[in-house]
């Protein structure tokens, strides 16, 4: 018997923005999950030495931050707590163990889903869940790996918002305005993030 539908959108979350949260909120709608966790990376395997990564801790605050008031959305430290490289198996592996009841769903973006089959322990996240793609603004469709996928697709509104351009807007002194929400914006002044890089 399922306990709950469980959504879990993982990212680097460096920063949150309205993209991500437009996307939590119509997969969540679309697929009538009770809950859907944003997943704080602690170290994202794909992203190690290709930039400069906020602390984890920094990203979790700014995930709490945009979350706060939205129902049906959670941070979530999971991946945190864990420590080391971040893996979708084991985080699946762990909420399953909290729950064995719950149904999961992995949220992915069109472009994340056709690297499915580099993932690590690729077989683990095909057993435990249900992947969610997303489309994202320049993304082609995916298709799904061979191997029996559960695949699921939804379409949410197109915006064109990337937290690399986030970053360099902070460097820059552009506003963020409309782009993060003004609680997130609060944060990354009080933090004092992005403000030497890119």
């Amino acid at each position: 018997m399922t306990s709950e539908r469980l959504g879990i959108f993982g990212g680097t979350f460096d920063p949150p923005h309205i993209g991500h949260l437009v996307t939590a909120v119509n997969v969540r709608h679309e697929l009538a999950l009770d809950r859907v966790l944003l997943v704080v990376n602690n170290v994202p395997w794909q992203k190690v030495g290709s930039r400069a990564i906020s602390a984890a801790e920094d990203r979790l605050r700014m995930v709490e931050a945009a979350v706060s008031d939205v129902p049906g959305l959670e941070p979530s430290r999971i991946e945190i707590d864990a420590g080391g490289l971040s893996y979708t198996a084991d985080t699946l592996a762990a909420l399953l163990a909290e729950d064995p009841g719950r149904e999961l769903f992995v949220i992915l973006g069109a472009d994340a889903a056709s690297g499915l089959p580099s993932w690590e322990r690729v077989d683990e996240v095909r057993e435990q869940a249900t992947v969610v793609v997303v489309e994202r603004p320049g993304a082609r469709r995916a298709t799904p790996p061979p191997g029996g996928w559960r695949w699921v697709e939804v379409e949410v509104p197109h915006l064109e918002v990337s937290s690399t351009d986030l970053r360099q807007r902070v460097v820059d002194g552009r506003p963020l305005d409309y782009l993060v929400t003004h609680e997130v914006v609060d944060c990354i002044e009080e933090l004092g993030l992005y403000r030497e890089r890119g």
